[in-house]
């Protein structure tokens, strides 16, 4: 089904925002911190995630930060009420899983769209998205060891598995803040464009993607998250893949190629 459109308020910790065009805004709306993350955050987060994941008329998210920054990661002013102890942040930390699950299995294209700071639990973030665009002020890392914590696995994990052992290490143990070619280079994200075209550069991404059949963009995902999974496929698995020739989104596909004409897809 597709939801009706519900503006977030104004000083709402997290906005959410539908276009006509099916293309959702996500914005951490902290400026005055840079975005950091705070207890209200991750919460809000989560049920503008769910929000969408049920919402049928989506074409494509982005998540992005207001004012000139993405996310720094946590708030550490914080920490002394939220994080005193190794259990008051297993329960904080499972808060978090919940935002990083929703985002996982939102079934929708996810664009980070990156200026500034990016780092700590932010970058998590981004690297839950399923595409990353920086600007050329963007700013990457993970310096908890400067702190005197460690990333939970469930965050280690994400940045581990998004570039390489060996980057993730580089990241945590040096606590080197890496610019945007850096980050590019490393595999972290998939552009940097200047930031005088940034915001022309994501829509224009965003564009290319809600082109796109959105049934395929679906199984697209679905198939890059079991592909993690080194359980062989089985014969069912193997028989969905091509279940998108039997769709009417197919029939438009080729009959508007063949007829030299931009295809209408209906996610159907």
């Amino acid at each position: 089904m597709t939801l009706p459109a519900r503006p977030s308020a104004p000083d709402a910790p997290v906005l959410l925002h539908r276009s006509d065009a099916g293309v959702a805004t996500v914005t951490l709306n902290r400026p005055a911190r840079l975005n950091a993350l705070n207890r209200p955050m991750w919460p809000a987060l989560t049920e503008a995630f769910r929000t969408l994941s049920d919402d049928e008329g989506v074409r494509c998210v982005v998540l992005t930060g207001a004012g000139t920054a993405f996310c720094p990661g946590a708030d550490i002013s914080e920490f002394e009420t939220e994080r005193p102890s190794a259990e008051a942040a297993r329960a904080y930390g499972a808060v978090m899983d919940e935002t990083y699950a929703a985002i996982t299995g939102c079934p929708h294209p996810i664009v980070a769209a990156i200026r500034g700071p990016c780092t700590g639990a932010g970058l998590v973030l981004a690297l839950k998205c399923d595409l990353r665009i920086a600007s050329d002020t963007a700013r990457f890392g993970a310096a908890v060891a400067r702190l005197g914590l460690a990333m939970p696995y469930p965050e280690f994990e994400t940045l581990y598995r998004a570039a390489s052992p060996a980057v993730a290490l580089e990241m945590v143990l040096e606590a080197k803040v890496l610019d945007a070619e850096a980050a590019l280079a490393r595999g972290l994200i998939a552009r940097v464009v200047p930031d005088t075209r940034f915001g022309a550069s994501v829509e224009e991404t965003v564009a290319r993607i809600t082109a796109g059949a959105p049934l395929v963009h679906r199984w697209h995902k679905r198939f890059a998250r079991r592909l993690a999974d080194p359980a062989p496929l089985t014969e069912a698995e193997i028989a969905e893949s091509y279940a998108s020739f039997s769709t009417a989104d197919y029939r438009e596909g080729f009959e508007a190629f063949l007829a030299k004409r931009k295809p209408a897809f209906r996610g159907a």
